[in-house]
């Protein structure tokens, strides 16, 4: 089977969050149909698709919005669809969806996307060398309908592996949060954040899917496609499942930290309070022997019965005795314990 590359590599394309993303136009001929990928295309890149193929206008916007939502049109030679995936850039902790723009029909295939989804890049890359000849073949050597399976089967499973990392990150929570010395609550809502945008991708990914399947049969060669995207289904689920679970296990977690921070903090204000406590006899009898009143151990007593500092000794013994009581009867209470 004769098959043929183009590569057209233009200048790089710098994103608003300051990473490099290169713009490039591959393009892989096999014998069957044409797989054309536009990486971080500009608006003259899309259009040349208009006068090739002679796409809807509409859909061609939607590749150049950057947040559009997932959708599917079908047209008598081809679909379109928008699907959305977490972008190399989530794990960098850039928290937004990176949009797959889909043109399919029985003799081509288009995919336009920003090139930050990084398996969907290096599947490019492999149908571009030879080093892996046998999955090239296996790739490239059935229908547009095919590819076009192989490319969502590996961003789904991309998904089902940034899932298990969530798992993984809760792990690490669990730990930190019956640790007092660590504070968890912005590290659990980050971790919330990425949960709920990782199920607005994979909740409607779901339904999409199930449309594409159904759709793809008018231009696959393979009787059994369906079944391929059944596996597909199947991962999705799974990643639902994943994500369900994690967002039941940060609530509990959620509500543990705030239980537990509360308690930490009643703890110290009792501390505190019976630290307040404390000090007020000490304080009560030295604000009335600051009047120069005439009290024992005062100004004019020269009581000596305890040496020379008989007069401090009274003093402190006023204030310490009333200290000792409370003492004895708030331990007696049990709020001061062990």
């Amino acid at each position: 089977m004769k098959k043929g590359f183009i590569s057209n590599r233009l200048q790089p394309w710098k994103k608003s969050t300051g990473i490099t993303v290169e713009r490039k136009i591959e393009k892989v001929q096999t014998e069957k149909f044409l797989w054309t990928d536009l990486q971080s295309p500009d608006r003259t890149d899309i259009e040349k698709l208009v006068e090739q193929y002679n796409f809807n206008a509409l859909n061609i916007e939607d590749c150049m919005t950057k947040f559009e939502l997932q959708k599917l049109d079908s047209y008598d030679d081809h679909f379109f669809v928008i699907l959305h995936f977490p972008p190399l850039l989530q794990q960098l902790g850039i928290s937004r969806n990176s949009q797959l723009s889909i043109f399919i029909g029985k003799n081509f295939l288009v995919t336009v996307h920003q090139g930050d989804l990084k398996p969907l890049v290096d599947l490019v890359n492999i149908c571009k060398n030879d080093s892996d000849t046998h999955r090239k073949e296996r790739l490239l050597g059935k229908s547009s309908g095919y590819l076009l399976h192989e490319i969502i089967d590996i961003l789904v499973d991309d998904l089902l592996h940034v899932s298990r990392k969530v798992i993984a990150n809760l792990d690490d929570i669990e730990d930190e949060v019956f640790d007092e010395t660590k504070s968890v609550a912005r590290n659990i809502a980050l971790l919330r954040r990425e949960i709920n945008i990782m199920r607005r991708i994979a909740t409607p990914l779901k339904k999409f899917v199930l449309e594409i399947a159904k759709n793809i049969k008018r231009f696959s060669d393979e009787d059994d496609l369906s079944l391929y995207f059944d596996d597909v289904i199947d991962h999705i689920d799974k990643v639902i499942e994943t994500l369900e679970e994690s967002r039941e296990t940060m609530e509990i977690y959620k509500d543990t930290d705030y239980m537990l921070s509360t308690e930490k903090t009643n703890k110290i204000l009792a501390a505190l309070t019976i630290i307040f406590t404390f000090s007020i006899p000490g304080t009560a009898i030295a604000t009335f022997y600051g009047m120069n009143v005439n009290l024992p151990g005062g100004l004019s007593d020269h009581s000596t019965f305890l040496g020379p500092y008989t007069s401090f000794m009274i003093i402190i013994l006023a204030a310490l005795i009333p200290v000792a009581i409370m003492f004895m009867h708030f331990k007696k209470l049990g709020w001061i314990n062990n």
